[in-house]
């Protein structure tokens, strides 16, 4: 007997402890994250909600926008459960909602069986401030004249204040820079493997709330041509040169031609694209004045935009574009800065050797390659004709000289442009002058 009444007691504890189980097990709710998270908002741009639930997953979720009196539904669904994890896209739009204060209500439950099954419950609430118009773009500068491979710059005003403005030529972005006097300045470049009908460069502005116009300028191309060359690689190249300076970047690789492959190819590839990286890093006022200075005393055995076959024993091995110009005097000759900015890289940049980038606000910045010896620091001011390094040897170079990139956001652009006084104070300072008046 004693025995029969311990068993239903032990019968009796075990479904109290399964029910409380079954009841409990979920007393959790669910999480709610809403982007943008409020402020500025643009009927067209989505709201993203993502809805989290880790326990027995979520049940539904209503998504209510709130204007004065007026309630409209503009998300109701339910969700099988087990569901713990979802992100909803929402069309402020389709509501139609009027200008002006709005607020989106957020409520998620759970299949948690807890209150009766009714699950648990979260709610969120995010103000807006709806606007529907975009900026207003005025181009202050009338007339642009593009050579291939060259730049130039745009000066506008805005409207109103913006999250992300610039100029877009067709992959490539090239910020504004938005100036004291309220005006902005964008200098964009004409690639020089883009073809005239290809470069159509539009001003974009998306503002706050995510409306966003976009707008063209007055402007000419001028197509170019560029002088190739042929360079010979040699065993003895190959192997005092290649293998010592590069063994350790690519060290699975021991055959010494398919080293200098990976490098001319891939290496070179990743060293463009780091120079994008640094080229985002500009002051957003001009650091410079007037043209740049050109390397006193020093031939230039190396053109801008230069195609470049490599040949090894009569056979043709590589194709290549060289991205700057070269000087060259004598072994260890002073480098000098071309113009008056700030040291944002000084340090080794693979093809480039020793390298040091100097920034010149407003997305201009100058590099110089192939040092020997480096006599700046990240953060130091330079001015116009400061000695910055010596010229060398080190990276991809067959001999002591220097490498000079000009660059517009990362981009490299011809160099000659920027030595030429008369480009210079037709094409940038007078649209300066009148951008920061």
């Amino acid at each position: 007997m004693k025995f029969f009444k311990r068993l239903v007691l032990l019968l009796i504890l075990a479904s109290l402890g399964w029910l409380g189980f079954f009841l409990l097990r979920d007393l959790t709710p669910p999480t709610i994250a809403v982007a943008p998270n409020g402020g500025p908002q643009s009927p067209r741009r989505p709201l993203k909600i993502t809805l989290n639930d880790q326990g027995l997953g979520l049940r539904s979720v209503q998504v209510t926008l709130v204007q004065g009196a007026k309630q409209t539904d503009l998300l109701v669904r339910s969700y099988p459960e087990g569901t713990t994890s979802i992100e909803e896209t929402i069309d402020l739009s389709a509501a139609q909602p009027a200008e002006g204060a709005a607020r989106v209500v957020v409520k998620a439950v759970d299949w948690g069986r807890f209150r009766f099954g009714q699950g648990n419950s979260a709610e969120t609430t995010v103000d807006f401030e709806l606007d529907s118009k975009p900026p207003q773009i005025n181009i202050l500068t009338r007339h642009h004249n593009f050579n291939q491979g060259g730049s130039g710059l745009v000066a506008y005003t805005l409207s109103e204040a913006v999250d992300k403005t610039g100029v877009q030529v067709g992959d490539l972005f090239f910020p504004g820079y938005r100036q004291p006097s309220g005006d902005y300045l964008a200098l964009i470049a004409f690639p020089w493997d883009m073809k005239s009908a290809d470069f159509v460069p539009r001003v974009v502005a998306t503002d706050l709330a995510g409306n966003e116009r976009v707008t063209g300028i007055y402007y000419h191309t001028n197509p170019r041509t560029f002088p190739r060359d042929r360079i010979n690689i040699t065993d003895s190249f190959l192997q005092n040169k290649i293998v010592p300076t590069f063994q350790d970047t690519f060290p699975e690789t021991t055959l010494p031609l398919e080293l200098f492959l990976r490098v001319n190819r891939e290496l070179r590839s990743r060293n463009l694209a780091t120079l994008r990286q640094i080229g985002s890093r500009s002051a957003e006022s001009p650091l410079w004045q007037g043209a740049m200075l050109r390397q006193p005393k020093a031939a230039a055995p190396g053109s801008f935009a230069q195609p470049r076959t490599y040949t090894y024993q009569g056979k043709v091995i590589d194709h290549q574009t060289h991205l700057g110009y070269d000087f060259a005097s004598v072994a260890r000759a002073p480098v000098l800065a071309a113009a008056a900015g700030r040291v944002i890289y000084a340090e080794e940049l693979g093809i480039y050797g020793n390298c040091v980038v100097l920034d010149h606000g407003i997305g201009l910045q100058t590099l110089y390659g192939h040092l020997s010896q480096i006599d700046v620091k990240v953060g130091d001011s330079v001015s116009r004709g400061q000695q910055i390094a010596r010229t060398g040897a080190s990276g991809l170079a067959g001999g002591d000289h220097l490498h000079f990139d000009v660059l517009a956001s990362g981009v490299q652009v011809n160099p000659i442009e920027w030595l030429d006084d008369s480009w210079v104070k037709n094409n940038i300072t007078a649209k300066l002058v009148a951008a920061t008046r």
